[in-house]
């Protein structure tokens, strides 16, 4: 079973959270009318194997996005930080 640490409230059952995505990404700059550009950022992803940074949602607690480090290789779970640190800190 996965089990992630939320930052706000402490190690949880992963059905609390929802997947946001690979945090590794680069999101296209705001106001960017290139179609093709925002269909590969939506559409086309990698699938990394091993150690990942990710976007997780605590739906079913405080609502935060956070950052969580996990190899997908062994879903091994590392730390979590909250995903408003990690932009204010760009």
């Amino acid at each position: 079973m996965l089990r992630i640490t939320c930052p706000c409230c402490g190690e949880r059952d992963y059905s609390e959270f929802r997947y946001g995505g690979d945090a590794s990404k680069a999101r296209p700059a705001h106001g960017t009318g290139d179609l093709k550009t925002w269909h590969d950022h939506v559409f086309l992803f990698d699938n990394p194997k091993g150690p990942h940074r990710e976007y997780w949602q605590h739906v079913l607690g405080c609502r935060q996005w956070l950052v969580l480090e996990r190899n997908t290789a062994t879903n091994e779970v590392g730390a979590s930080v909250p995903a408003r640190d990690r932009v204010s800190r760009r």
